[in-house]
């Protein structure tokens, strides 16, 4: 029997069958796009995408967060979003209550590699980005349209590892994203490139689709188009 929790979640299943959203990613790229189209579009943001609400002039239908030191440094812009919130479970820490807009998903055991199913669980996969993916996979959504996935690093160190962020941050669309000391985690750009290559299996072998549109994006795991092409902007 299925607990409340995903009794829940479980109402979410296939909202959206057959539809397109636009998953937006936190990249520099974001800077040089026109992205009136978003408030004509379903979209999925993702981590700290709020900091760009005024600048881009949109706001998610949905928003997915999983890194524990993205939810510790904004968890009350966070529970301020007003829409339908996915959040790890146990990267929250008690900081993010359930609510009628926010979902808490097991990420710390997930019962597969990639979720078809929320109700058991959610893997992180080294990225939001992948999170998001199954989100989306789940809420039934035929076609996701990738912008602001850059994939591509400025940092020291070894992957995954904790560090601080000393002056600007130059990997997000704004400057202060992590910024003067707060404390971030490296990329672990293999390890998300695989996460990526089982999101496409997944959705291709039920007839859905990922394309990236990205502007400049440095990943070369799924399916490439311009954005202006895919929205009609001239």
């Amino acid at each position: 029997m299925l607990s409340y929790r995903q009794q829940r979640l479980a109402t979410l299943y296939n909202r959206h069958e057959g539809e397109t959203c636009v998953l937006v990613c936190n990249g520099p790229s974001l800077n040089q796009m026109n992205l009136s189209f978003l408030k004509r579009e379903t979209v999925i943001g993702l981590n700290k995408i709020f900091l760009g609400f005024k600048k881009f002039n949109f706001y998610p239908r949905y928003w997915v967060g999983v890194n524990r030191k993205v939810i510790e440094q904004s968890f009350q812009e966070i529970r301020a979003l007003n829409c339908v919130k996915f959040i790890s479970e146990h990267n929250s820490q008690g900081l993010i209550p359930e609510d009628a807009l926010t979902y808490l998903l097991n990420t710390h055991n997930p019962k597969q590699r990639f979720s078809t199913d929320l109700t058991q669980g959610l893997h992180e996969g080294w990225t939001v980005t992948y999170a998001a993916l199954q989100v989306a996979y789940f809420l039934g959504f035929h076609k996701v349209i990738i912008i602001g996935m850059d994939h591509k690093f400025s940092y020291t160190g070894k992957p995954n590892e904790a560090q601080k962020m000393q002056g600007n941050d130059p990997n997000h669309f704004a400057p202060g994203y992590f910024a003067n000391g707060q404390a971030w985690d490296n990329p672990d750009i293999e390890n998300s490139e695989n996460s990526y290559r089982l999101a496409k299996e997944f959705f291709e072998q039920d007839g859905r689709q990922i394309i990236d549109a990205t502007l400049g994006g440095h990943c070369t795991i799924f399916e490439k188009n311009h954005y202006q092409t895919l929205f009609k902007i001239d």
